[in-house]
């Protein structure tokens, strides 16, 4: 049995004629930060939005924590499970988006706490207890009251990782979390995933930021129309990539 948190073995990705996901093969074990990197239209976003089945694939299989995501085996064949039961294998994914997704009506505090109490049962009070300590955790127990129209792009985007935390998920996802951010608050962003990976948190982080891989990540992995083309070390990328196709491109943003 795997320690891995996220296997990916063989995933292959169509969207028409168009091949985007070429036989993914990846495992991420607990406590590991694992970055993506690799130019637009490689396949990165496809891939993370594949592991908690918001893209169906169409071969292959993707578990986390041992359990089939988005399908269930019936006679050796793979078959797309229940609504409800990839609803709970969601419980298990944190994810934070490009946009921050939240409520508009509702607070930040009302935010963090909405999916806990409908999804998990969780009781008001222990949902708003929770809530508060996950903003003070992000730096914003100040706007626990304000509504999101009111705070900036990066309060935002850390209230919607308070939101994705309070689910307590055994992994947690990023797609480019700064890359609609104005530059001067992606780095309050970056602090607060950084601090999550010094804390063990399982991540795997589609990212541009290579600051951020450098210093929080603990494999990158390099990908390139739709297969991965290396992986290794921050140290190993950004010293010594093998690839002449990683060495091109980050040559380019580096």
């Amino acid at each position: 049995m795997s320690d891995a948190v996220m296997e990916a073995v063989d995933v292959h990705k169509r969207f028409g004629r168009l091949e985007v996901l070429k036989g993914i093969s990846l495992e991420v074990p607990k406590g590991e930060t694992l970055c993506i990197i690799g130019p637009s239209g490689s396949g990165k976003t496809t891939f993370i939005r594949c592991i908690n089945h918001l893209e169906k694939i169409n071969s292959g299989r993707i578990t986390v924590n041992g359990h089939l995501i988005g399908y269930r085996e019936s006679n050796g064949k793979l078959k797309e499970d229940t609504e409800k039961n990839i609803a709970q294998q969601r419980t298990q994914i944190g994810m934070v988006f490009q946009r921050f997704n939240l409520f508009p009506h509702k607070t930040a505090l009302e935010n963090v706490t909405e999916a806990p109490e409908r999804v998990l049962g969780a009781p008001a009070e222990q949902a708003k207890e929770e809530g508060l300590r996950l903003l003070t955790r992000v730096g914003l127990a100040d706007k626990c009251e304000t509504y999101p129209g009111k705070l900036s792009g990066g309060q935002q985007q850390r209230v919607a990782i308070a939101r994705a935390l309070a689910m307590k998920p055994a992994l947690m996802l990023f797609d480019e979390p700064t890359s609609a951010l104005d530059p001067e608050v992606t780095g309050e962003v970056l602090d607060v995933m950084e601090e999550l990976a010094r804390e063990g948190m399982t991540m795997i982080v589609v990212t541009h930021e290579m600051g951020f891989a450098r210093k929080a990540a603990d494999r990158v992995v390099m990908m390139d129309d739709g297969t991965i083309i290396e992986e290794g070390t921050p140290e190993h990328f950004f010293q010594a990539p093998e690839q002449e196709r990683t060495k091109q491109f980050l040559s380019k943003i580096l």
